[in-house]
């Protein structure tokens, strides 16, 4: 069990190291399915976990510059006291109510980054440029605020944050994203430890193996085109998020008609959508010329 453990903790460090996210979505199931954990147990060492381990994969984005230190470092502080207050909302909102506004939020996200660019929308910034204070301040305590309700999803908010809203690169987005969660984890931490026991013998195994993939994650993220990146972020979101709604409704829910019928709606409309994105990108076709046309051209190019 502990070699499979290992095994999965490597999962989560390469995560980490190449997507920016999904380090708290992977290291909870795996403590509480694999190690045994309770649940209140496992969010606890999953934040032990994520933050150390996202401070080592942020090593190799720093030194390749991918890091916005001012941006981070404010986006962080500011998150950390969004998440104060989502916590303690949280206690008054249902759990299964939180996870499945969770998901859905995580599928609105994926869709934003697997959402094509419109042409002349897409932003660009200069690799020093930061993004305007207010920006930072707004962004952040919503993602905080959202994250502290829900107890996790840290990267999955914060790098579409910032790169679609406020227009950084994918691959600076995901290393700016590491400081973050980094900070946000430990301010977690700090407060889950007065009324949890952690398991730091386990929680040190798991924490070595996440470290060691991050590492290589953070090493061939380097090597991905934005696009692929971006895409592989957004997919990532969509299996995750449908798995985490899949576990909170009920069974009943998955096999009434209404449902279906609502997931077949959606469906059709996102074919219907693509289509005619796909025909307002096709060059203009040019008018039939009859061959009266044809001749006429002819003698006055001769001409």
């Amino acid at each position: 069990m502990t070699a499979l453990v290992i095994a999965a903790s490597l999962l989560i460090g390469v995560s980490l190291g190449i997507l920016g996210g999904g380090g708290s979505i992977l290291t909870v199931p795996i403590l509480v399915y694999l190690a045994g954990q309770s649940t209140k147990e496992a969010i606890a060492t999953s934040l032990f976990v994520v933050g150390v381990t996202s401070l080592a994969a942020l090593i190799p984005h720093a030194r390749a510059h991918r890091v916005r230190w001012r941006t981070g470092l404010l986006f962080g502080g500011f998150s950390m006291a969004g998440a104060y207050g989502g916590g303690r909302l949280a206690e008054y909102i249902p759990g299964t109510v939180l996870l499945v506004a969770f998901a859905l939020m995580m599928l609105a996200t994926a869709f934003a980054m697997l959402r094509k660019p419109r042409n002349g929308r897409k932003k660009t910034r200069p690799a020093h440029h930061d993004l305007p204070l207010k920006h930072i301040a707004a962004e952040g305590l919503v993602v905080g605020a959202v994250t502290g309700l829900v107890g996790s999803g840290g990267g999955f908010l914060v790098v579409p944050a910032l790169a679609i809203l406020g227009g950084l690169p994918m691959g600076i987005a995901v290393g700016t994203s590491l400081l973050v969660i980094a900070m946000k984890s430990f301010a977690g931490l700090a407060g889950h430890l007065s009324s949890v026991t952690i398991d730091w013998r386990l929680a040190l195994i798991v924490t070595a193996a996440a470290v060691v993939g991050s590492l290589i994650g953070g090493r061939v993220a380097g090597r991905i085109p934005q696009d692929a990146l971006r895409k592989a972020f957004g997919w990532f979101v969509v299996v995750m998020g449908v798995f985490v709604l899949a576990q909170q409704l009920d069974t009943a829910m998955w096999s009434h008609p209404a449902t279906w019928a609502a997931l077949g709606v959606v469906v059709v409309a996102v074919l219907v959508r693509r289509m005619q994105r796909t025909r307002s990108t096709l060059p203009a076709k040019e008018p039939s010329v009859t061959e009266e046309e044809r001749t006429r051209r002819a003698v006055k190019a001769q001409s």
